[in-house]
């Protein structure tokens, strides 16, 4: 059970160690009692009550937020996973360990939001954020398409792959291009198996349950090869260009790697017959290798797209997300949070020095942060969510 005191102690811009300083305990203790609700046996609760009070007022907290401080929290809702699990930089009394977590109803109704800007946020293509880097994947994508092109996209969790993915087919959709989109689903392993993902049988029979839904898939290797050849090549003929398009694409085996150039190898005359798009976290970049000698011939065809950062494109995302639902940023963030929030998500590698640092600027990373920051706003009546409040967030 966590206490309404991490929310207003992040609304002041203050950490549990230095709450954990300043009434005299030590930062375990105070770190027990504010994520957990645990009050230490061998210590006066109501002694360690009024010592937090008195550090809460010397610190300027609202007088009628100290009356709830010590009221149940509400946890996180929905999977509590890691926004980015490949963060490991170290705060001061913690790891920046960001969770999903839900706007409260308190929080909407302080900074008068109709609805939550990050939930169910994207039912359209003007829903979704463009900025100039996002720019380039996106055509990389329409290019594979209709060009039957070989690239793949890589990115952390929450970076936006999956996005464009889903903007490719509406686009594609709404502008009538001849395209069909090929999505193979992933395929649970059995235990210690893990070939049973995306093996090459499964690619295709995507193939030919997309493109030749009616027909029984042959059953030997060679006579299902020239029956894929045969569906892609009919598909062709009538005009259209045919993109599979692989999610989760960092757990292919290699075998299926490789049977994917075969495909690629298939034409019609002088014209390839599939473009393919390999979408998929940062192990797609080690499994697409060019020191790997038994992919190598594949990997040299691959035109490999990275998911930037935010960065410099946070002040408009977050803007255009706040646009959305109607509501002007600036009256929710007040100078200086677009940089604290550049600045909190900025990571160093286990081990790793200063030099080392990279960002993690990620929409779902700022997405949860930003959340969690609006809470913890609304939970001491500030007006505006401020660089401070980013900071203790």
């Amino acid at each position: 059970m966590r206490l309404r005191l991490k929310a207003v102690l992040a609304g002041l811009g203050k950490s549990q160690s230095d709450l954990a300083r300043e009434i005299g305990y030590s930062p375990a203790t105070v770190a027990q009692l504010v994520n957990h609700g645990f009050w230490p046996k061998s210590l006066p609760q109501n002694e360690m009550k009024d010592r937090i009070r008195r550090a809460l007022r010397a610190w300027a907290a609202d007088e009628a937020v100290l009356d709830t401080i010590f009221e149940e929290w509400p946890e996180p809702r929905g999977n509590a996973a890691r926004a980015c699990p490949l963060t490991e930089a170290q705060k001061e009394d913690e790891q920046m360990l960001l969770q999903n977590e839900s706007l409260t109803p308190e929080a909407r109704e302080h900074f008068g939001l109709p609805r939550s800007p990050f939930v169910d946020d994207i039912n359209c293509l003007e829903d979704v954020f463009v900025s100039s880097a996002t720019r380039r994947q996106r055509a990389a994508l329409m290019d594979c398409a209709l060009n039957q092109g070989f690239m793949a996209l890589v990115g952390e969790s929450g970076s936006g792959k999956s996005t464009l993915r889903e903007e490719l087919e509406e686009r594609i959709r709404k502008e009538n291009r001849p395209v069909i989109i090929i999505t193979p689903y992933v395929a649970e392993a059995e235990k210690g198996d893990r070939a049973g993902i995306y093996k090459p049988r499964q690619i295709a029979e995507a193939i030919l349950n997309t493109l030749a839904p009616g027909d029984s898939i042959k059953q030997g290797a060679q006579a299902r090869s020239r029956q894929v050849h045969e569906a892609l090549r009919a598909s062709r003929q009538a005009g259209l260009n045919n993109l599979l398009v692989i999610e989760e694409a960092h757990k292919l085996p290699k075998v299926t790697l490789r049977a994917l150039k075969s495909y690629m190898e298939l034409k019609d005359g002088l014209r390839r017959l599939l473009g393919v798009v390999l979408i998929g976290q940062t192990e797609l970049d080690r499994l697409l290798s060019a020191t790997a000698p038994d992919v190598r011939e594949i990997v040299q065809r691959c035109e490999r797209r990275v998911m930037p950062p935010l960065d410099d494109d946070l002040p408009a995302y977050l803007q255009h997300k706040f646009n959305r639902i109607g509501v002007q940023a600036d009256q929710v963030f007040a100078d200086g949070v677009y940089d604290a929030i550049r600045a909190r998500l900025v990571a160093i590698p286990r081990g790793g020095s200063a030099a080392d640092k990279f960002s993690v600027c990620h929409p779902l990373v700022v997405n949860n942060l930003v959340v969690r920051a609006i809470n913890a706003a609304a939970a001491v009546a500030m007006p505006r969510v401020t660089a401070d409040v980013i900071a203790g967030c």
